[in-house]
């Protein structure tokens, strides 16, 4: 049998966990077959600017960091189940891709 790779990225790592474990929990009530979650290491998109507009004075900077995180779930490709994983409620800031 197939398996379904389901991707989750997002900024907000306790929602993808949220949502990890709602996958989870409709395989184990299909009894399909499930590899955990994964854990993809996390990337950090770094801004670093000048606060002074016009370069004068002391040299003070601004520092922001965004991390994306990511999720990695594996279940068996069971027609049922991917139906009901496909209606689960995810928030906007969440994107998901799911290969076979």
């Amino acid at each position: 049998m197939q398996k379904a790779k389901i991707k989750l990225i997002g900024r907000d790592k306790e929602r993808l966990d949220d949502i990890c474990s709602q996958i989870i929990d409709i395989a184990k009530k299909a009894d399909v077959e499930v590899s955990g979650i994964i854990r993809i290491p996390t990337k950090k998109l770094k801004v670093t600017t000048l606060k002074s507009p016009d370069g004068e004075g002391r040299n003070t900077w601004e520092r922001w960091e965004m991390r994306i995180h990511k999720r990695l779930v594996m279940i068996s490709a069971d027609e049922k189940a991917l139906r009901r994983v496909m209606r689960i409620q995810i928030p906007k800031d969440v994107h998901v891709e799911i290969r076979l």
